[in-house]
């Protein structure tokens, strides 16, 4: 079973922040889906729900961000899930906002949600599914920054990249990683080397 897990912290004081990207992602698919069978289990909201012929898991872990990885690996053990079963959606600073990547693997760069799924899992090989959030003003510390919400234009931006993550996501879950990344990364403009 393949596992769909978006970051965030739960709580209403933090619904609409930049770190909870992850959460807002899940809630749309879940909408899309017609996914209405909440129920808390592994330290995390879940649902399950098909994709295609594809049974999947939705998480939301309830743990907070720092430590998303308690509510991921004890899920991935119970579903005996693979690590490259497993796709996380989460927030991006190295981005600009609403600008989204996908990488079939990879380190935390920095992120300590990603950072615990990998000590809770024991690996980086899973889905990373990034969605910029941009970098703090100057004089904002990150946690200020992560805890802010966006602004209007950022946000529209944002909603943007939430809906055109949903097809992308279906498209990992139904044909593959790498087919979903040619489809769905961002083009680097290449020079014509004549």
């Amino acid at each position: 079973m393949k596992i769909i897990t978006g970051l965030g912290n739960p709580g209403l004081e933090y619904s609409k922040t930049r770190h909870n990207v992850g959460f807002m992602f899940i809630d749309a698919l879940a909408k899309k889906l017609a996914v209405t069978n909440w129920q808390e289990k592994f330290k995390a909201l879940t649902a399950q729900a098909m994709i295609g012929s594809e049974k999947v898991l939705l998480v939301k872990p309830l743990t907070y961000m720092n430590l998303s990885g308690e509510a991921i690996a004890p899920a991935m053990n119970w579903y005996k899930s693979n690590s490259d079963e497993l796709i996380v959606v989460h927030d991006d600073m190295d981005l600009p906002p609403g600008l989204i990547r996908i990488r079939s693997k990879g380190s935390s760069g920095g992120h300590n949600g990603i950072k615990s799924i990998i000590n809770c899992t024991g690996s980086d090989e899973f889905v990373h599914v990034r969605i910029g959030i941009g970098r703090p003003l100057p004089n904002w510390k990150v946690n200020d920054h992560v805890l802010s919400k966006f602004l209007p234009e950022d946000q529209a931006a944002v909603d943007k990249a939430i809906n055109d993550l949903i097809p992308a996501v279906e498209c990992i879950v139904t044909e593959s990683v790498d087919r979903a990344m040619n489809k769905y990364n961002p083009r680097k403009n290449k020079k014509n080397n004549k």
